[in-house]
């Protein structure tokens, strides 16, 4: 917990730690949240829980078989100057599944402030987490940096979904950002298995040439790892595998075994074609399995 405050507040040592939320949101940085859940008399239960400005965090189910949270922020995005840092920390055997409330746009950022988001998640034995955020949507001229970290325990699983939209394409703003970057990554029991990193840059010449990014208009990557989703990942393999590879398809994806799980990587002429793809991989993993799941509810 120590090591978590050291993020909210400009000085968190031991024998100075405030003795509860109220104590640290006066003091905390701002655009700090930090998510906590325990398994309380055999449920997986909220205990701790809260954000500062811009950053908002809500769990429309704090209590249950699975925990369901998102993030959400002032204005849908970030601005120029906007850092933010979500931390996740699931004790033994539990289980939370985490969105946000829509897309997260990324405004423009003529003066190339620092802009960027950050996650740091521990998971303990044998519990479960599935990122599902919504993609990042970067207009005009906008500047990113995100970076994701997720440690696992032994028997823990991972579920994410990182993907990423060519802007407002509707308006005719298609990878007209300056840069964005993305960077992943996973440790299991200490030891690091994966580091999945994503540069796109203006300087290195137009994102939207058909030699680059051409006429898709969102990337996405669908990461699982884990004992308890092998089997599962192993579906999810065979599905990709299998599909055909036709030329000028309007989706493309390809699918890798990762030991122990697998990654997928699609590309698409649409968001929408990208997220109901998105979603039946989930629904083959079971992470969709519960109707009112709030991802349904999306794509």
């Amino acid at each position: 917990m120590e090591e978590a405050l050291g993020h909210f507040l400009p000085s968190a040592r031991l024998g100075e730690l405030p003795n509860s939320p109220e104590d640290i949101w006066p003091k905390a940085r701002p655009g700090r949240a930090f998510l906590a859940v325990q398994r309380v008399d055999g449920q997986s239960s909220v205990t701790a829980r809260f954000a500062t400005s811009p950053l908002q965090l809500l769990a429309p189910r704090s209590r249950g078989g699975t925990v369901w949270a998102c993030t959400s922020s002032l204005g849908g995005g970030l601005v120029a100057g906007d850092e933010t840092f979500l931390r996740i920390e699931l004790s033994g055997g539990t289980r939370c599944v985490l969105g946000t409330q829509s897309s997260t746009k990324i405004y423009r950022n003529p003066e190339a402030k620092p802009c960027g988001h950050r996650t740091v998640a521990h998971l303990g034995r044998g519990a479960f987490l599935g990122l599902l955020p919504d993609p990042v949507q970067p207009f005009a001229q906008a500047l990113y940096t995100q970076r994701q970290s997720f440690h696992l325990e032994e028997g823990a699983s991972l579920v994410l979904v990182d993907w990423l939209t060519s802007g407002r394409a509707a308006r005719g703003e298609r990878w007209a950002f300056t840069r964005v970057e993305t960077c992943n990554q996973v440790f299991l029991n200490g030891r690091q298995l994966l580091m999945d990193a994503l540069r796109l840059d203006s300087e290195d010449g137009p994102l939207e040439n058909p030699y680059r990014l051409g006429r898709f208009n969102c990337l996405a990557l669908l990461l699982v790892i884990g004992d308890s989703l092998r089997e599962a990942a192993s579906r999810v393999l065979a599905d990709v595998t299998a599909q055909p590879l036709r030329r000028h398809a309007t989706l493309y994806q390809s699918a890798s075994p990762l030991e122990p799980g697998v990654i997928v990587r699609l590309a698409g002429e649409s968001v929408m074609d990208v997220g109901r793809e998105l979603r039946r991989h989930l629904a083959l993993l079971g992470v969709l399995d519960e109707p009112e799941h709030p991802w349904v509810r999306k794509w």
